[in-house]
């Protein structure tokens, strides 16, 4: 028997969510078993535990979209009892039963072994949000965005994809600016921010179509009206990586900033990412995230808080990265 966070919904729709012991019996199909260590927190979890979004079509469910642990059985090629494992995304958590569980059966061609750089904790302080920020500035840099083009902002910026990339783009040399709701805290500094300026300031599009040049790239988690005051802003051949839409998924916008200058808008998926791509953010997140700003943007929760804050990160209250201990 294990401990798992199962949802249900009753016939009113009403989704709710409690601690259940489960057997393995229980667990739907796959070749590789795993005992769960650490999940996360995100903001598609938040959606998920509350019964929004409609990502989940088939109850009972255990939600959670990554975790990191260590096989306990497989039938797959490249993994062995004792293997230590990350996955993320695959809509494990949404279409498949996730990580908010002691134990896991997924496919294994979803996993990636954890590199010896991390352990399973710091993995999951990464998870899918730093996993997401990655890809962003991969692909900006593919670009040709490096750090001498100018400032890069980042929006939603106390969050987990944001601060992840906060820290990130500042390790590697750029200029960041960060569009937030809490400019005067000092984690932003911490992770290191030059500016912020209150995301109110971009919420509002004034329906120009070009405005004032202002950041060579943008990695943007807000959408809505946010993005198209920021594609607007874009300097001369300037990326937007647009990687969530916690302020809408309406984009009001005109064809004139890509005709006029050659801005490019880089959607960011981190879902049904291919194997090698995995891979390589993966190695690179090791390199170049210092563990001691992944330190200070993570928080631990236990299984039993989930639902609690799963509210909280749907309203913006959650700051930074939130690690959730399944065997707390």
């Amino acid at each position: 028997m294990f401990n798992a966070l199962v949802l249900n919904k009753d016939d009113d729709d009403k989704v709710t969510s409690s601690i259940k012991q489960l057997q393995e019996s229980d667990l739907p199909e796959g070749d590789v078993t795993v005992d769960v260590s650490y999940s996360t927190l995100n903001y598609k979890d938040g959606l998920v535990v509350n019964g929004l979004g409609g990502l989940v079509r088939n109850y009972p469910h255990v939600p959670g979209i990554d975790f990191s642990g260590t096989v306990r059985e497989s039938s797959h090629k490249d993994y062995k009892t004792g293997d230590k494992v990350i996955l993320t995304g695959w809509r494990v958590g949404e279409v498949h039963w996730g990580g908010y569980s002691q134990r896991a059966r997924v496919n294994g061609d979803w996993l990636v072994r954890l590199p010896d750089e991390i352990n399973e904790k710091q993995a999951m302080a990464i998870g899918t949000a730093g996993f997401t920020a990655m890809l962003a500035i991969m692909a900006i840099q593919d670009q040709g965005i490096l750090p001498d083009a100018g400032e890069v902002l980042v929006t939603g910026a106390s969050g987990g994809v944001g601060s992840v990339a906060c820290a990130l783009l500042s390790n590697g040399g750029y200029q960041v600016t960060a569009s937030s709701g809490r400019c005067g805290d000092e984690y932003l500094a911490s992770l290191g921010v030059e500016n912020c300026i209150p995301r109110d300031e971009l919420t509002e599009w004034n329906g120009r179509p070009l405005n004032k040049e202002r950041w060579a790239a943008v990695i943007d988690s807000v959408g809505g009206s946010t993005l198209s005051n920021v594609l607007s802003q874009l300097k001369y051949g300037g990326a937007a990586a647009a990687i969530g839409l916690a302020g809408g998924n309406k984009l009001d916008t005109t064809v004139i900033p890509f005709l006029l200058r050659g801005v490019k808008l880089l959607g960011i998926d981190s879902v049904m990412c291919p194997p090698g791509t995995r891979r390589t953010a993966w190695q690179r997140l090791c390199a170049e995230l210092p563990k001691s700003q992944l330190d200070k943007m993570t928080t631990t929760v236990k299984l039993s808080e989930v639902a609690s804050q799963g509210s909280e990160i749907i309203k913006g209250q959650v700051r930074g990265r939130m690690v959730v201990d399944v065997n707390g």
